[in-house]
């Protein structure tokens, strides 16, 4: 290879690899596996190794991690949270183990854990208390997510026992159990949302959401696995993980102490086994010298410690047959390819489906009918084709095309601008978004009506009972009708009637999820109805208006007014009116504590520690101060929080609004 090649390949791996660090860290939606990004920057190491002349100092070989985001406040570490060095084989454990040999003789132990697929997160504690929870970053600044971090039932705001110093940092790493995210996919699948690829991408993507209150609802842990301490309070890093956990930090219980390589080997080879019957994802084994003494003597190189070392395991891959591929149109008419494949062993588990996301993703890997494919399954829950063996292609052999119209009622397909997904547009008449809307609107989160569910949903379209979900109300008038199906008596179809009549007293924004307008899930519904009081209030509002609703940005507005556009929509909600349900939100009774507010109004934005908005709001709206929808002129104070939104926050200096803390707040009333 000419030299002038070699300087194309290492500029052309650099922006490959500092793109991958972005997606990987900051976007937490990696597009190749571990295995390959690894395998990609092994080869920068070697070429910048042989030709240091082209070497970039920016270059990934050089940083740790990735980027820092622009939302939330930046932090620099006291101690860089650096990166260790990986190896997929056991002949690079032999080397390590080699050169720490060679550096240090041969009295030495290692501390063996398992290495957690989550979130790297550094805490820093003041006095026995949770004083800063920072995000990994660069390696050398990261992201300040103390209020999030809080949530984590996991994670202590205050020490127990005692002997802790007076201020010291703990490295751990952010996870969710795989029961848990398998229950809130499986939700989202039923809602017709897009579920989340694994949960390492949920735990990142949830501790960057801007409001805790969110966070707080999602069950995230933390392992903590490093103490930071100006002053070594222990001898060895075996000690220190039994002193933290007496301080009352959760630690992982299967961590081993060894005495040689052997023993090393050994717990990998444990663990590769074993490691799918955890409730949690682990990627490889983490391998630390003890001794602390040694650590030091041992060092770091530019990026990682020279007395650390991960063991990765593969991603679990098999190859196998494209059988067909099968389009699913779900209730908001999203239509989602699925990869029909001739059936294989797993990661434990016969594998016959797996997700191909879009249109997109079928082009990028240029899918034929009867390809051998390559399927994996790592951190991810849901299986998916990697890569297509094409040396195995038939020369015969169908093109995967994605169709133009609706699998199910022939209607042409959509796709809006800036959206990978294609849908069809035929909501009122295409069979499986008909069945699939009812389903959501009688589910539990929606109107949670007894003695219904999607299989009987399904039985009265297909019979002709339903077509819509003001139909259920007027199934108390087919009885003759019910009572002919299978499986259908008078006890049943009793509850069941039962279960719909009691429905009618649902609150308005459960009523307003149960619509299955797109984007609008439950907690947005609960913003919009806390907002609006009542369904004509929403109907007759503007793009403005709505995108002033705390959490509601263009996305939701826009799909809010499409939908409130449609007059087969507004015929439905007129119906459904007439049977009784609540269009109108319950007015909370606010007792006047004080008219110290009295003509004074404000806006509250970011999140707080010691208060939710909504208790700020009861407080304001209790000494008789209002509360306004959108900043103005008009306003008096916008009281501030952290992670308040940039926009906002620039209005209000253009106006000259005086911004207050929540203690502020209080204060003005006390």
């Amino acid at each position: 290879m000419s030299l002038f090649k070699i300087k194309d390949r290492i500029e052309e791996l650099v922006k490959e690899l500092k793109q991958h660090n972005y997606n990987y860290y900051v976007l937490a939606q990696p597009l190749i596996s571990d295995f390959e990004f690894d395998k990609k920057l092994k080869e920068l190491e070697e070429l910048e190794k042989q030709y240091p002349e082209y070497q970039n100092e920016d270059s990934p070989t050089q940083k740790v991690g990735g980027d820092i985001t622009k939302v939330f406040e930046t932090v620099n570490h006291k101690w860089p949270m650096l990166s260790l060095g990986n190896t997929y084989n056991g002949q690079d454990l032999k080397d390590f183990d080699e050169r720490i040999r060679k550096a240090i003789g041969t009295h030495f132990e290692y501390v063996c854990e398992l290495k957690f697929d989550g979130l790297s997160l550094s805490l820093t504690y003041q006095n026995g208390k949770l004083l800063r929870a920072v995000t990994r970053g660069d390696g050398y600044r990261g992201d300040d997510v103390t209020t999030n971090a809080r949530t984590i039932h996991s994670i202590p705001k205050i020490l127990k026992d005692n002997g802790f110093p007076d201020q010291f940092e703990i490295r751990g790493e952010v996870f969710m159990h795989r029961p848990a995210f398998d229950k809130l996919n499986k939700e989202r699948i039923e809602n017709d949302e897009l579920p989340y690829a694994n949960p390492r991408n949920f735990a990142s993507g949830t501790l960057k959401m801007q409001d805790s209150s969110e966070v707080a609802r999602r069950p995230l842990d933390c392992f903590m696995y490093f103490l930071y301490t100006d002053k070594k309070l222990f001898n060895s890093h075996w000690e220190s993980l039994e002193a933290i956990t007496k301080w009352g930090f959760h630690v992982c219980q299967y961590n081993k102490l060894c005495s040689n390589l052997d023993e090393v080997l050994e717990f990998i080879r444990y663990w590769e086994e074993n490691r799918f019957n955890l409730s949690y994802d682990i990627d490889g084994i983490v391998i630390k010298v003890n001794s602390y003494a040694q650590q030091e003597e041992l060092g770091f190189t530019a990026k990682s410690p020279r007395w650390a070392i991960a063991y990765k395991y593969k991603a679990q891959e098999v190859e196998t047959v494209l059988e067909k591929v099968s389009y699913q149109v779900g209730r908001t008419g999203a239509v989602t390819p699925v990869a029909n494949l001739k059936p294989v062993l797993l990661a434990g588990t016969v594998v016959k489906r797996a997700t191909l996301h879009n249109a997109n993703e079928i082009k990028r890997l240029d899918l034929h009918i009867n390809d051998v494919v390559l399927v994996e399954k790592g951190g991810e829950i849901i299986p998916k084709i990697i890569a297509v063996n094409t040396l195995k292609r038939a020369l015969n052999a169908q093109k995967v095309m994605y169709p133009v119209v609706c699998p199910e009622c022939s209607t042409h397909l959509i796709r809006r601008e800036g959206e990978a997904v294609y849908y069809c547009p035929n909501d009122e008449e295409c069979p499986p978004q008909i069945m699939g809307k009812i389903q959501h609107f009688i589910s539990r989160k929606a109107m949670n009506i007894d003695g219904l569910g999607s299989e009987t949903i399904e039985t009265f379209y297909r019979k002709g009972l339903v077509r819509h979900i003001s139909d259920l109300y007027i199934l108390h008038q087919k009885s003759d009708m019910l009572k002919k199906l299978d499986r259908f008596g008078e006890r049943s179809i009793s509850n069941m009637l039962d279960g719909i009549e009691k429905s009618k007293q649902m609150p308005f924004d459960k009523v307003l999820f149960g619509l299955g307008i797109r984007f609008v899930g439950a907690t947005v519904a609960k913003k919009i109805t806390s907002h609006f009081k009542n369904i004509d209030s929403l109907i007759n509002s503007g793009f403005e208006e709505l995108i002033s609703v705390d959490e509601i940005g263009n996305r939701i507005a826009e799909s809010l007014l499409a939908y409130f556009k449609d007059i087969k929509h507004l015929e439905q909600i007129d119906k459904l009116r007439n049977y009784g349900l609540q269009f109108e939100a319950e007015e909370n009774k606010i007792e006047l504590k004080s008219n110290k507010l009295e003509g004074k109004s404000f806006i509250i934005s970011g999140t707080f520690s010691n208060y939710s908005r909504e208790e700020l709001k009861d407080l304001i709206e209790a000494n008789n101060g209002k509360i306004l929808s959108s900043i103005s002129a008009k306003l008096d104070f916008l009281v501030a929080g952290e992670n308040m939104g940039p926009a906002k926050l620039d209005k209000a200096k253009k106006l000259n609004i005086p911004l207050i803390s929540d203690e502020e707040l209080i204060g003005l009333i006390k």
